[in-house]
């Protein structure tokens, strides 16, 4: 049974168990036969609209929360550019203006710094240790209070699993190869390449192929060959680098509205936060499968050189890394905390990890 028609399937069966198969539900006091309140939302994304994996996840995610209220909470969604520019979606949330959005943390670094711990951190946690820090270690108690003065309640609704490190027009071969070069990459991953010697770019996801096809970037990260292979990067850029040492598991997230949430019926807001979780764990479970697909298709059809970037950058990156990461933890107590939660929860996991995936 698809995952769409399981939900529709539960919710019909909550309801006969809750009615009895024979019993007509829509009987009793006058009260209890008014038909319930539909209440309407509106979410707006940072990703193109419709986009495979990003896009297409908050719709799953708007689809899932109208199934799950069976109708009561309805949400639509608007990609990036149709109601909002993708770079403004924080904003609009927290002014109350839209009740929902879809995104990642790292793009309001500007704004606050310490968001990028809350999607992802160059060699920092992976997929399952994001999973495990926010939602067992105290990460997503850390992203509410980071969110509260804004209005703005987080959840995590979405997992990229690790990325590629980007695509590039030259052959990098050691850390020289990184000065002077223009490059798309967002977050803390920027910052790292900008004291390699680069210059980091921030480039909506939808703007990237036209600003490395017409050579205003030399190489361009987003995230991995499903969403690659869709915008069509093969035809703009020759090499195709791994790992992706600046976002090795990104946690995309909902953001909700505060005012919004609580002027809900208490039922629809944990259907709400129910729906994120659930979100969340069917986009990881979605990449891991077609990025496999869309890999085998851009090196056997397209003929792309894929390549891992030498250890000697790599060993480099990791030290700048340090150094940002650290300042980034450090520039007010909150961050300070944070980082701290952070850090500890990867030296703790790092143990487990090199046990469990030493295969």
């Amino acid at each position: 049974m698809k995952r769409r028609n399981f939900i529709a399937a539960a919710g019909a069966a909550t309801l006969l168990g809750a009615c009895g198969q024979k019993q007509d539900c829509t009987k009793g006091t006058p009260e209890e036969a008014k038909p319930q309140e539909v209440i309407k939302w509106n979410m707006v994304t940072t990703w193109p609209p419709g986009f495979q994996g990003l896009g297409t996840g908050a719709e799953y995610l708007a689809e899932l929360i109208g199934k799950m209220s069976g109708g009561r909470l309805q949400v639509k969604v608007y990609g990036a550019g149709e109601l909002v520019p993708p770079l403004q979606v924080f904003d609009e949330v927290s002014s109350g203006s839209v009740q929902m959005g879809h995104g990642a943390a790292y793009y309001w670094k500007g704004k606050l710094p310490a968001a990028s711990f809350f999607s992802s951190v160059p060699f920092g946690l992976n997929a399952q240790e994001m999973n495990g820090w926010l939602l067992k270690g105290g990460g997503l108690e850390l992203w509410e209070e980071l969110y509260s003065p804004f209005n703005i309640l987080p959840l995590p609704a979405g997992n990229t699993d690790t990325q590629m490190a980007g695509w590039f027009n030259k052959e990098i071969i050691t850390i020289e190869d990184l000065k002077g070069l223009k490059m798309r990459i967002p977050g803390l991953g920027g910052e790292v390449l900008k004291r390699a010697g680069g210059t980091p770019e921030l480039i909506a996801g939808g703007e990237i192929f036209s600003a490395l096809e017409m050579g205003r970037i030399d190489a361009a990260e987003f995230v991995g060959p499903y969403n690659d292979l869709a915008f069509g990067f093969y035809k703009a850029a020759k090499y195709y680098y791994y790992p992706g040492w600046h976002e090795p598991g990104t946690t995309l997230e909902a953001i909700i509205n505060k005012e919004a949430l609580a002027g809900l019926p208490a039922d629809l807001q944990e259907i709400v936060k129910a729906a994120c979780l659930t979100a969340n764990a069917d986009m990881l479970a979605e990449f891991t499968e077609k990025n496999s697909q869309a890999l085998k298709i851009l090196v056997e059809e397209h003929g792309v050189q894929v390549k891992p970037l030498p250890e000697a950058v790599l060993t480099h990156l990791s030290k700048i890394a340090e150094e940002v990461v650290a300042e980034q933890g450090a520039v007010n107590p909150l961050a300070k905390k944070i980082f701290n939660s952070y850090q500890a929860f990867k030296a703790k996991s790092a143990e487990w990890r090199k046990i469990a995936q030493s295969l």
